[in-house]
């Protein structure tokens, strides 16, 4: 509450939190503008009924529950990011751009990853439309109707990554993270008055034990986020004239989730893209199609493989991440240059070769957990048999996560102040 009082007596860290305030404000309204001719008793059934819907539903802060002008959310933006982040595996050229060619180089790397948010919202926003106007969500709509639609769904998807940019120009945590965050903490009070209307007595003990495993999975989120390997460094001691450099120890942090929510979040990308494009080929008359989306739907309907699934996509997305990020090989030249050593391990390739082995070993928990966490909302509805409040997945893992970054990035603007 201090530190809380502090912000708010600092004018330029007021006016940057109610800023923060009024975009997500501005985001939740936006949220919920709906698009013309909807049923929405309908389309309440329908993500009822579809696990993969209703879990985008969530993550858009109801924005596809109510089939806003911004029911993609961030979806596309993200979905491009990861798009350019594999490309940079494929292509050198990209790669030099986002990892050496400093600020210049990534801010045009992120360009590119705005102007391949147009094309993905206007595809996904046509293929939600088409299958919602087959479940009978949508009436019938003329061809300018169709533009019209698209065009807005599109726009409702750049002007959501612009707000998140302007949140993060503000440098109290990362936009897109924030703005999602909204949109899990907007559902929470239509899930406590859910459960509150379905409450029986009689599971009074299943209740107590479903908020107890929900605090012990908050405790375990903070503990793994930030805890870290300190790989000690010792500095050699150089003369120079009748001064003296170096000379001193230090450590390297190598953290367990060096990767933050990202995997999992490209991990859901993954799996929801397929998801949709079935649910679009669903009723194709081509005989071969309309059996290949009929396996992706129940292959995303049945629970045990895709958690399955689900797990592993988020292990291999975590090292993907983390491969990305932490480059041992560029860290290991720069320890050398500065005259540094890990003690019992050469300078140069060895110290790449050791810092590489044990990323993999730290990286191997962090992964395991990530999963864990993505696949518990399932273990836990069905073991107690609540599905009003999910405990675990994507939705607490993002609101810890951005909540502890957010304290960081405060707790930095008052330590600049104080200096």
């Amino acid at each position: 509450m201090d530190k809380i009082l502090q912000i708010f007596k600092r004018p330029d860290l007021r006016n940057k939190v109610l800023f923060i305030f009024f975009l997500l404000a501005i985001f939740r309204l936006v949220s919920n503008i709906p698009v013309p001719a909807i049923d929405a008793s309908r389309l309440r059934d329908f993500l009822a009924q579809n696990q993969l819907f209703g879990l985008i539903s969530s993550f858009t802060g109801g924005s596809l529950s109510s089939l806003s002008i911004g029911m993609l959310g961030l979806g596309p933006f993200i979905t491009g990011s990861i798009i350019m982040q594999l490309l940079t595996m494929i292509f050198p050229s990209l790669e030099q751009m986002y990892k050496y060619e400093g600020e210049a180089g990534r801010m045009k790397f992120n360009q590119y990853s705005r102007m391949l948010t147009v094309p993905l919202a206007a595809l996904q926003g046509y293929g939600f439309l088409v299958l919602l106007s087959r479940q009978g969500v949508i009436g019938t709509m003329d061809p300018m109707s169709w533009v019209s639609a698209i065009s807005v769904i599109v726009a409702g998807s750049v002007f959501f990554m612009w707000l998140g940019e302007l949140i993060t120009e503000k440098n109290l945590g990362n936009g897109v993270s924030i703005l999602i965050l909204a949109g899990i903490v907007a559902g929470l009070p239509t899930s406590i008055r859910q459960t509150v209307f379905t409450y029986d007595p009689s599971q009074l003990f299943t209740y107590i034990g479903f908020l107890a495993v929900a605090l012990a999975v908050i405790v375990g989120v903070v503990y793994i986020s930030e805890a870290q390997r300190n790989i000690p460094i010792n500095y050699a001691r150089r003369i120079r004239g009748s001064k003296v450099y170096g000379g001193v120890s230090t450590y390297l942090p190598m953290r367990v989730n060096n990767a933050g929510v990202i995997p999992i979040i490209f991990a859901l990308s993954l799996l929801l893209f397929p998801g949709m494009v079935a649910s679009f080929f669903a009723g194709s008359n081509i005989p071969v199609v309309a059996r290949v989306a009929a396996f992706f739907n129940n292959f995303v309907q049945n629970q045990l493989w895709y958690s399955t699934f689900y797990f592993l996509l988020v292990v291999l997305f975590t090292y993907f991440y983390t491969a990305v990020t932490f480059d041992p090989k560029s860290i290991s030249e720069n320890i050398q240059k500065q005259g540094g050593y890990i003690p019992g391990i050469r300078p140069g390739p060895m110290t790449a070769q050791f810092l590489n082995h044990l990323l993999n070993r730290v990286t191997l928990v962090g992964a395991i957990f990530l999963g864990l966490i993505a696949i518990l909302p399932n273990i836990v509805q069905g073991a107690t048999g609540i599905t009003t409040f999910t405990v675990g997945g994507t939705s607490i893992l993002i609101v810890v996560s951005v909540a502890l970054e957010i304290m960081k990035q405060a707790d930095a603007q008052l330590s600049m102040y104080e200096y």
